[in-house]
Protein backbone atom coordinates (compact mmCIF):
# COMPACT_ATOMS: atom_id res chain seq x y z
CA UNK A 1 0.00 0.00 0.00
CA UNK A 2 1.37 3.14 -0.95
CA UNK A 3 0.67 6.65 0.21
CA UNK A 4 0.72 10.16 -1.50
CA UNK A 5 1.44 13.55 -0.02
CA UNK A 6 3.19 16.67 -0.77
CA UNK A 7 7.37 17.53 -0.39
CA UNK A 8 9.72 19.93 -0.82
CA UNK A 9 12.80 19.05 -3.18
CA UNK A 10 15.52 21.97 -3.84
CA UNK A 11 17.92 21.67 -7.27
CA UNK A 12 21.08 23.40 -8.02
CA UNK A 13 21.85 23.22 -11.53
CA UNK A 14 25.40 23.57 -13.08
CA UNK A 15 24.21 27.02 -14.33
CA UNK A 16 23.60 28.37 -10.89
CA UNK A 17 19.83 27.77 -11.17
CA UNK A 18 18.05 27.07 -7.59
CA UNK A 19 14.62 25.81 -7.92
CA UNK A 20 13.05 25.05 -4.74
CA UNK A 21 9.26 23.34 -5.60
CA UNK A 22 6.34 21.72 -4.16
CA UNK A 23 5.63 18.12 -5.62
CA UNK A 24 3.29 15.47 -5.19
CA UNK A 25 5.02 12.16 -4.22
CA UNK A 26 3.91 8.35 -3.43
CA UNK A 27 5.72 7.25 -0.46
CA UNK A 28 6.10 3.57 -0.35
CA UNK A 29 4.75 1.22 2.72
CA UNK A 30 7.51 0.83 5.79
CA UNK A 31 9.10 -2.57 5.70
CA UNK A 32 12.15 -3.93 8.27
CA UNK A 33 12.71 -0.97 10.74
CA UNK A 34 10.86 1.47 9.01
CA UNK A 35 7.68 3.73 9.98
CA UNK A 36 5.95 6.14 8.17
CA UNK A 37 5.46 9.84 9.93
CA UNK A 38 2.84 11.67 8.77
CA UNK A 39 4.31 15.24 9.77
CA UNK A 40 2.42 17.86 11.68
CA UNK A 41 5.57 20.22 12.41
CA UNK A 42 9.12 21.09 11.21
CA UNK A 43 11.55 23.65 12.25
CA UNK A 44 13.87 26.11 9.65
CA UNK A 45 16.89 25.71 11.21
CA UNK A 46 20.10 27.40 10.51
CA UNK A 47 21.62 24.07 9.53
CA UNK A 48 18.31 23.35 6.88
CA UNK A 49 19.31 26.75 5.04
CA UNK A 50 22.69 25.17 3.31
CA UNK A 51 20.54 23.05 1.29
CA UNK A 52 17.36 24.80 1.48
CA UNK A 53 18.32 27.97 -0.27
CA UNK A 54 22.39 28.58 0.40
CA UNK A 55 24.10 31.66 -1.12
CA UNK A 56 21.15 32.39 -3.61
CA UNK A 57 19.78 35.29 -4.43
CA UNK A 58 16.45 35.33 -2.98
CA UNK A 59 15.75 38.85 -3.26
CA UNK A 60 15.55 38.29 -6.78
CA UNK A 61 14.12 35.46 -7.92
CA UNK A 62 10.69 34.42 -9.35
CA UNK A 63 8.20 33.62 -7.56
CA UNK A 64 5.66 31.51 -8.15
CA UNK A 65 2.74 29.12 -5.76
CA UNK A 66 4.46 26.34 -4.47
CA UNK A 67 7.89 27.50 -5.98
CA UNK A 68 10.85 29.97 -6.72
CA UNK A 69 13.78 30.26 -8.65
CA UNK A 70 16.85 31.52 -7.70
CA UNK A 71 20.37 32.25 -9.30
CA UNK A 72 22.97 31.00 -7.11
CA UNK A 73 26.21 33.29 -7.36
CA UNK A 74 29.49 31.91 -9.09
CA UNK A 75 31.58 30.96 -5.80
CA UNK A 76 28.70 29.29 -3.77
CA UNK A 77 27.77 27.80 -7.04
CA UNK A 78 31.04 26.40 -7.43
CA UNK A 79 31.63 25.12 -3.87
CA UNK A 80 27.89 23.45 -4.31
CA UNK A 81 29.66 21.44 -7.65
CA UNK A 82 29.02 18.34 -5.41
CA UNK A 83 25.31 18.32 -5.67
CA UNK A 84 25.22 19.80 -9.45
CA UNK A 85 21.64 18.19 -10.97
CA UNK A 86 20.36 16.64 -8.19
CA UNK A 87 16.45 16.83 -6.80
CA UNK A 88 17.08 16.87 -2.93
CA UNK A 89 14.68 16.68 0.27
CA UNK A 90 15.46 18.92 2.88
CA UNK A 91 14.30 19.15 6.71
CA UNK A 92 16.48 17.95 9.27
CA UNK A 93 14.01 17.22 11.56
CA UNK A 94 10.07 17.59 12.66
CA UNK A 95 7.48 15.92 14.50
CA UNK A 96 4.09 13.99 13.47
CA UNK A 97 2.40 10.64 14.14
CA UNK A 98 3.14 7.20 13.01
CA UNK A 99 0.51 6.37 10.53
CA UNK A 100 2.11 2.86 9.71
CA UNK A 101 5.06 0.45 10.67
CA UNK A 102 7.66 -1.95 9.00
CA UNK A 103 7.40 -5.92 10.80
CA UNK A 104 9.66 -5.41 13.84
CA UNK A 105 8.63 -5.21 17.16
CA UNK A 106 10.47 -1.45 17.63
CA UNK A 107 8.68 -0.03 14.67
CA UNK A 108 5.26 -2.02 15.63
CA UNK A 109 5.67 -0.68 19.12
CA UNK A 110 5.46 3.10 17.52
CA UNK A 111 2.09 3.04 15.58
CA UNK A 112 -0.39 5.44 16.51
CA UNK A 113 1.98 7.53 18.40
CA UNK A 114 3.44 11.24 18.13
CA UNK A 115 7.26 11.31 17.52
CA UNK A 116 9.95 13.33 16.83
CA UNK A 117 12.10 12.46 13.87
CA UNK A 118 15.22 12.88 11.94
CA UNK A 119 14.03 11.79 8.07
CA UNK A 120 15.92 14.42 6.01
CA UNK A 121 12.78 15.04 4.65
CA UNK A 122 10.66 16.75 6.87
CA UNK A 123 9.36 19.55 5.01
CA UNK A 124 6.62 17.22 3.57
CA UNK A 125 3.32 15.87 4.65
CA UNK A 126 4.77 12.23 4.86
CA UNK A 127 8.08 10.92 5.76
CA UNK A 128 9.93 7.31 5.91
CA UNK A 129 11.97 7.21 9.63
CA UNK A 130 14.02 4.61 11.23
CA UNK A 131 12.06 3.80 13.84
CA UNK A 132 15.17 3.87 16.02
CA UNK A 133 15.83 7.66 15.56
CA UNK A 134 12.41 8.56 16.49
CA UNK A 135 11.56 9.58 20.57
CA UNK A 136 7.99 9.07 21.38
CA UNK A 137 6.40 12.35 22.68
CA UNK A 138 3.96 10.80 25.16
CA UNK A 139 1.75 13.64 25.98
CA UNK A 140 3.60 16.49 24.53
CA UNK A 141 2.48 18.28 21.30
CA UNK A 142 4.36 18.26 17.62
CA UNK A 143 4.79 21.97 17.83
CA UNK A 144 6.72 21.14 21.86
CA UNK A 145 8.77 18.42 19.96
CA UNK A 146 9.61 19.15 16.35
CA UNK A 147 13.17 20.36 17.49
CA UNK A 148 13.73 18.18 19.84
CA UNK A 149 16.80 16.68 18.16
CA UNK A 150 19.02 18.68 16.45
CA UNK A 151 19.83 22.09 18.89
CA UNK A 152 18.81 20.09 21.85
CA UNK A 153 21.79 17.03 21.11
CA UNK A 154 23.96 19.86 19.69
CA UNK A 155 24.09 21.63 22.65
CA UNK A 156 24.30 18.39 25.00
CA UNK A 157 27.20 16.78 22.85
CA UNK A 158 28.99 20.45 23.91
CA UNK A 159 28.48 19.26 27.06
CA UNK A 160 29.75 15.78 26.29
CA UNK A 161 32.54 16.92 24.33
CA UNK A 162 33.66 19.15 26.54
CA UNK A 163 33.46 16.63 30.00
CA UNK A 164 35.49 14.16 28.29
CA UNK A 165 38.23 16.53 27.56
CA UNK A 166 38.73 16.87 31.42
CA UNK A 167 37.14 20.63 29.99
CA UNK A 168 35.05 22.76 33.01
CA UNK A 169 34.13 25.73 31.27
CA UNK A 170 33.08 26.47 27.41
CA UNK A 171 33.13 29.36 25.18
CA UNK A 172 30.30 30.11 22.62
CA UNK A 173 30.51 32.85 20.17
CA UNK A 174 26.31 33.41 19.23
CA UNK A 175 25.10 32.85 22.90
CA UNK A 176 21.70 34.29 22.22
CA UNK A 177 20.50 31.80 19.71
CA UNK A 178 18.03 29.03 20.09
CA UNK A 179 21.16 26.70 20.76
CA UNK A 180 22.90 28.83 22.46
CA UNK A 181 19.81 29.55 25.02
CA UNK A 182 19.48 25.83 25.69
CA UNK A 183 23.46 25.96 26.10
CA UNK A 184 22.79 28.73 28.73
CA UNK A 185 20.53 26.16 30.61
CA UNK A 186 22.49 22.83 30.45
CA UNK A 187 25.49 24.83 31.93
CA UNK A 188 23.69 25.83 34.84
CA UNK A 189 22.07 22.78 35.62
CA UNK A 190 25.23 20.34 34.90
CA UNK A 191 27.79 23.05 36.73
CA UNK A 192 29.65 23.38 33.60
CA UNK A 193 31.67 27.11 33.59
CA UNK A 194 30.02 29.33 29.89
CA UNK A 195 31.17 32.32 28.02
CA UNK A 196 28.78 33.68 25.73
CA UNK A 197 29.19 36.21 23.22
CA UNK A 198 26.90 38.31 21.83
CA UNK A 199 26.13 41.10 19.32
CA UNK A 200 23.58 43.50 20.81
CA UNK A 201 22.46 44.72 24.63
CA UNK A 202 19.22 43.16 24.96
CA UNK A 203 21.10 40.09 23.77
CA UNK A 204 23.22 40.67 26.91
CA UNK A 205 20.06 40.98 28.83
CA UNK A 206 18.34 38.10 27.40
CA UNK A 207 21.19 35.84 28.94
CA UNK A 208 21.28 37.40 31.70
CA UNK A 209 17.50 36.72 32.26
CA UNK A 210 18.69 33.09 31.88
CA UNK A 211 21.10 33.43 34.55
CA UNK A 212 24.09 33.71 32.79
CA UNK A 213 26.97 35.39 34.40
CA UNK A 214 29.27 35.70 31.82
CA UNK A 215 28.14 37.47 28.58
CA UNK A 216 30.46 39.68 26.20
CA UNK A 217 29.01 41.99 23.81
CA UNK A 218 31.15 42.23 20.76
CA UNK A 219 29.58 45.66 20.42
CA UNK A 220 31.35 47.29 23.20
CA UNK A 221 34.57 49.42 22.99
CA UNK A 222 36.38 46.97 25.93
CA UNK A 223 34.94 43.61 24.37
CA UNK A 224 38.31 42.10 24.51
CA UNK A 225 38.89 43.07 27.97
CA UNK A 226 35.67 41.95 29.10
CA UNK A 227 36.36 38.22 26.94
CA UNK A 228 39.19 38.04 28.57
CA UNK A 229 37.97 38.52 32.11
CA UNK A 230 35.24 36.09 31.60
CA UNK A 231 37.91 33.23 29.97
CA UNK A 232 40.46 34.62 33.30
CA UNK A 233 37.57 34.00 35.54
CA UNK A 234 36.15 30.21 33.76
CA UNK A 235 38.87 29.29 32.06
CA UNK A 236 36.80 28.61 29.05
CA UNK A 237 39.80 27.50 26.69
CA UNK A 238 37.47 25.72 24.80
CA UNK A 239 34.65 26.94 22.30
CA UNK A 240 32.41 26.47 19.44
CA UNK A 241 31.55 28.74 16.69
CA UNK A 242 28.61 28.19 14.25
CA UNK A 243 29.58 31.64 12.28
CA UNK A 244 32.88 30.15 10.73
CA UNK A 245 33.49 33.02 8.57
CA UNK A 246 35.67 35.97 9.49
CA UNK A 247 37.92 36.42 12.32
CA UNK A 248 35.45 34.98 15.58
CA UNK A 249 37.62 31.97 16.03
CA UNK A 250 40.64 34.14 15.83
CA UNK A 251 39.50 36.37 18.56
CA UNK A 252 38.52 33.76 21.14
CA UNK A 253 42.11 31.88 20.58
CA UNK A 254 43.53 35.81 20.80
CA UNK A 255 41.59 36.32 23.94
CA UNK A 256 42.18 32.90 25.59
CA UNK A 257 46.07 33.47 24.81
CA UNK A 258 46.19 36.83 26.35
CA UNK A 259 44.59 35.06 29.65
CA UNK A 260 47.34 32.10 29.19
CA UNK A 261 50.76 34.55 29.08
CA UNK A 262 49.12 35.87 32.32
CA UNK A 263 50.52 32.70 33.70
CA UNK A 264 53.71 32.54 31.83
CA UNK A 265 56.88 33.16 34.39
CA UNK A 266 59.46 33.43 31.18
CA UNK A 267 58.98 34.86 27.55
CA UNK A 268 58.55 32.52 24.38
CA UNK A 269 58.53 33.01 20.86
CA UNK A 270 56.62 30.35 20.53
CA UNK A 271 53.44 31.45 23.04
CA UNK A 272 52.09 29.82 25.79
CA UNK A 273 51.93 26.12 26.28
CA UNK A 274 48.08 26.61 27.00
CA UNK A 275 45.97 24.76 24.93
CA UNK A 276 43.63 26.36 23.11
CA UNK A 277 40.64 24.44 20.96
CA UNK A 278 37.47 25.48 19.01
CA UNK A 279 35.41 23.38 16.63
CA UNK A 280 33.36 25.21 13.98
CA UNK A 281 29.91 23.47 13.80
CA UNK A 282 28.26 25.45 10.91
CA UNK A 283 28.94 28.33 7.77
CA UNK A 284 26.41 31.40 8.93
CA UNK A 285 29.57 33.41 7.35
CA UNK A 286 30.75 31.34 4.24
CA UNK A 287 33.39 33.98 3.77
CA UNK A 288 37.17 32.32 4.49
CA UNK A 289 37.74 31.62 7.93
CA UNK A 290 40.69 34.25 9.25
CA UNK A 291 43.44 33.30 11.93
CA UNK A 292 46.12 35.57 12.52
CA UNK A 293 50.22 34.65 13.95
CA UNK A 294 48.34 36.17 17.57
CA UNK A 295 48.52 33.15 19.74
CA UNK A 296 51.37 31.42 19.44
CA UNK A 297 51.06 27.49 18.15
CA UNK A 298 48.93 26.01 21.18
CA UNK A 299 45.67 25.86 19.57
CA UNK A 300 43.51 23.18 17.82
CA UNK A 301 40.93 24.49 15.24
CA UNK A 302 38.23 21.68 14.18
CA UNK A 303 35.21 20.70 12.75
CA UNK A 304 31.89 19.71 14.80
CA UNK A 305 29.32 17.85 13.77
CA UNK A 306 26.45 16.43 15.61
CA UNK A 307 25.85 12.71 13.66
CA UNK A 308 29.19 11.98 13.67
CA UNK A 309 29.81 12.39 17.20
CA UNK A 310 26.53 10.64 18.20
CA UNK A 311 27.98 7.94 16.60
CA UNK A 312 31.39 8.30 18.39
CA UNK A 313 29.89 8.15 21.81
CA UNK A 314 27.51 5.05 20.99
CA UNK A 315 23.73 4.13 21.27
CA UNK A 316 23.82 4.08 25.45
CA UNK A 317 24.94 7.87 25.61
CA UNK A 318 22.78 9.23 22.63
CA UNK A 319 19.62 7.26 24.88
CA UNK A 320 20.75 8.95 27.99
CA UNK A 321 20.76 12.37 26.03
CA UNK A 322 17.67 11.75 23.89
CA UNK A 323 15.73 10.91 27.27
CA UNK A 324 17.28 13.83 29.02
CA UNK A 325 16.01 16.00 26.00
CA UNK A 326 12.08 14.48 26.46
CA UNK A 327 11.99 15.04 29.90
CA UNK A 328 12.55 18.42 29.55
CA UNK A 329 11.15 19.76 26.06
CA UNK A 330 9.25 22.20 27.66
CA UNK A 331 11.93 23.85 29.73
CA UNK A 332 15.45 23.48 29.35
CA UNK A 333 15.04 22.36 25.55
CA UNK A 334 12.32 24.93 24.60
CA UNK A 335 12.17 26.18 21.12
CA UNK A 336 10.06 29.15 20.77
CA UNK A 337 8.57 30.03 17.35
CA UNK A 338 7.83 33.71 15.65
CA UNK A 339 6.14 32.21 12.73
CA UNK A 340 4.07 28.98 11.17
CA UNK A 341 3.47 28.66 7.59
CA UNK A 342 1.88 25.89 5.50
CA UNK A 343 4.78 24.44 2.91
CA UNK A 344 3.20 26.97 0.39
CA UNK A 345 3.40 29.30 2.21
CA UNK A 346 7.36 29.10 3.50
CA UNK A 347 7.85 29.58 -0.10
CA UNK A 348 6.65 32.93 -0.84
CA UNK A 349 9.22 35.76 -0.89
CA UNK A 350 7.91 37.02 2.10
CA UNK A 351 8.88 34.20 3.90
CA UNK A 352 12.17 33.41 2.50
CA UNK A 353 13.87 36.51 2.81
CA UNK A 354 12.24 36.58 6.84
CA UNK A 355 13.80 33.03 7.94
CA UNK A 356 17.09 33.14 5.84
CA UNK A 357 17.83 36.32 7.80
CA UNK A 358 18.27 34.15 10.49
CA UNK A 359 17.77 36.88 13.10
CA UNK A 360 17.76 35.91 16.90
CA UNK A 361 14.33 34.60 18.34
CA UNK A 362 12.53 34.44 15.03
CA UNK A 363 12.81 30.66 14.06
CA UNK A 364 10.12 29.69 11.59
CA UNK A 365 7.78 26.65 12.11
CA UNK A 366 6.51 24.28 9.21
CA UNK A 367 2.69 23.02 9.04
CA UNK A 368 2.36 20.72 6.54
CA UNK A 369 -1.04 20.04 6.91
CA UNK A 370 -1.93 24.09 7.36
Amino acid sequence: MTTTGTQLFTTLEADGTLTVALEEVTFDAPTGNQVLVKMEAAPINPSDLAILVGGADVENAEYTRGKFVAKMPKAANAASKARHGMKLPAGNEGAGTVVAAGDTDTAQALVGQRVSCVPGNAYSQYCLSDASMCLPLGDHSAEEGASAFVNPMTALGFVENARADGQNAILHTVGASNLGQMLTRICQEDGMGLVNIVRKRDQVDLLKGLGSKHVVNSSDEDFMDQLSGAIRETGAFYGFDPIGGGKQVDMAFRAMERVAIEEMSEYSRYGSNQPKRMFIYGRLDTSPTVLTPSYGFGWTLSGWLLFPFLQSVGQETMGRMRQRVRDNLTTTFASPYKSRVSLEDMLTKEAVMDYRAMRTGEKYLVKPWS
